[in-house]
């Protein structure tokens, strides 16, 4: 779940040239290549969680989601793409409109299939390809993926000024402005967005989608389903750096998890999806795209780096 546009549309809007803002899908920029690292040998297509875009403004000035994650990985050489998605809407509704974005980056390549990464909703988003689109898919990797939902929708669900107004306020106000930012016209569903992440309609979906997901509580699930490869990874840490503005989304994450391990916004135990790269990264649930602006505690791992090292992942299994 992904509430970080309250904090970078206040960043970027100051630096916001909408004539020059990108629809549709987002290309790394051309850029010298460095070597082959990071060559997959399918594309890469990222996908976005809630309240989520590709870029908000122009090239010059704009704000990417994953934050210098497309020009790294296309310096080692990665054919890498970034959807533009509904910010808010159902599980279902994000899927088919990512669907058209996979097949359009077949017709750009030339390639059968991509590799999808998910941050968040869009972790069950990508499972949703594999599951109508096998035949287009050759890894999932879930990146502190809902798959498991998320108490603080539970908590949104369940108390009406907050799915009644507050998504009457989303649906009216958050999405029009992302759609201004990033020049598009998508669709908006608060209470959508918010059931698909909650527990009876994660459960809902699960029971549809199963490939990947663990059978036992907070284990592995099946790395390979289907002929597709599933991995996942997450953070573990809500307050990593008191300079950084997502702080405030996620500093509550001890209270609202129960003393679960947390990113602040979803649990490790739910984000778990097929092999486990690594479940205890210290980031809060904005540093594993590198957000804001790639403010992280001060000895955390580079999320970018973490991105690249898993193209190579992909690479070296022939994918």
């Amino acid at each position: 779940m992904n509430g970080k546009i309250v904090c970078t549309l206040l960043l970027s809007c100051l630096s916001l040239n909408a004539a020059h803002a990108t629809a549709g899908i987002q290309q790394a920029p051309p850029t010298t290549k460095i070597d082959h690292y990071a060559e997959t040998k399918y594309p890469i297509l990222l996908v976005h969680g809630m309240f989520g875009f590709n870029r908000l403004g122009g090239a010059t000035f704009g704000l990417d989601y994953w934050y210098q994650v497309l020009p790294d990985l296309a310096r080692h050489n990665a054919t890498i793409y970034a959807s533009q998605i509904s910010p808010l809407e159902s599980i279902e509704v994000r899927g088919e409109q990512l669907l058209d974005q996979v097949e359009e980056v077949i017709a750009i390549t030339g390639k059968p299939k991509v590799n999808l990464i998910g941050h968040s909703h869009g972790g069950p988003t990508a499972r949703y390809i594999a599951g109508v689109r096998p035949d287009l898919v050759a890894s999932v990797t879930s990146i502190a993926g809902t798959n498991n939902g998320s108490p603080v929708a539970d908590l949104v669900q369940s108390v009406p000024i907050l799915n009644g107004t507050l998504g009457i306020v989303m649906d009216a106000l958050m999405t029009p402005v992302i759609n201004w930012a990033q020049q598009s016209n998508l669709p908006s569903n608060f209470k959508a967005s918010i059931y698909s992440m909650a527990k009876q309609g994660v459960a809902e979906f699960n029971a549809k989608f199963p490939l990947g997901m663990p059978t036992t509580a907070c284990s592995d699930g099946a790395s390979l389903a289907n002929g597709i490869r599933f991995y996942s990874w997450t953070g573990v840490s809500n307050t990593t750096n008191l300079l950084d503005p997502d702080t405030i989304f996620t500093a509550l994450g001890p209270i609202a998890f129960s003393g679960q391990p947390n990113d602040g916004l979803v649990s490790r135990c739910s984000s778990k999806l097929g092999l486990t790269v690594r479940d205890d990264y210290k980031w809060n649930h904005f540093d594993e795209v590198n957000q804001v602006l790639g403010l992280k505690g001060l000895f955390a791992p580079d999320p970018v780096a973490v991105f690249r090292q898993h193209a190579n992942r992909l690479k070296l299994q022939g994918l």
